[in-house]
């Protein structure tokens, strides 16, 4: 991040807060200051700014939905910026932090509303939001199949021939659908079968099966 060529650094106060609360050495936490400086001169950095940063590391898709869930979860006293503080405890957790804290703080991304649990339109807006960053086109699955929210919801659609049936019948939906995707977390995370997951059985799920916890987390490291 930067050229790392800035001179001003980081206040002492911080430097030992992040040094007693991530895993990262001294000499790292300055290097990732100054980068973070040269980007951001004021010392914090903006959505606009971090949407930029993302869409050019996914030139294909469309970043900004995603980035504003990511953003929300890193912008933890709520300012609509982020200071580095918050972008090195973000880093330090997504980078290097075990698991289970990976799983609590992607919760947090997926608990849109911040309620302490996940329901399927939740869930929905990230997985969608995560197709649009990669590129993968899924209007056409939409219109084959109504409504993605509907879909979820087993809302009552028309086929060509003018006949109801239910959007949730798994076999009707294409498999790169969001919608398929959403279905499929909640028959393997949702035990209690009550239309939400707790961050329990959020973690629960993706320890138990490898490929979840690598899409809900986007870890592709050897840490699982």
């Amino acid at each position: 991040m930067g050229c790392f060529g800035s001179t001003q650094k980081l206040p002492k106060a911080d430097l030992q807060f992040l040094i007693e609360n991530t895993e990262f050495t001294k000499q790292q936490i300055e290097i990732w200051y100054s980068g973070f400086i040269v980007d951001c001169p004021s010392g914090e950095l903006s959505k606009s700014k971090f949407i930029e940063v993302y869409q050019q590391l996914f030139p294909q898709g469309n970043a900004q939905k995603f980035c504003t869930h990511i953003f929300r979860t890193f912008d933890v006293d709520n300012s609509g910026k982020i200071d580095f503080k918050e972008f090195l405890m973000a880093i330090n957790i997504t980078a290097k932090g075990d698991p289970e804290k990976k799983l609590k703080w992607a919760f947090k991304m997926y608990d849109v509303d911040g309620n302490g649990e996940i329901d399927k339109n939740e869930m929905l807006q990230i997985i969608q939001s995560i197709y649009d960053l990669i590129g993968i086109n899924s209007k056409q699955a939409e219109s084959q199949n109504g409504s993605l929210i509907n879909s979820v919801n087993g809302a009552e659609k028309k086929t060509p021939n003018g006949n109801g049936h239910k959007a949730s019948n798994l076999k009707d939906l294409p498999a790169e659908n969001p919608v398929v995707r959403t279905e499929q977390i909640f028959q393997k995370m949702d035990l209690d079968k009550n239309g939400v997951i707790s961050e329990q059985e959020f973690i629960n799920g993706c320890l138990q099966d490898k490929f979840l916890y690598q899409m809900l987390t986007a870890d592709y490291s050897d840490s699982f």
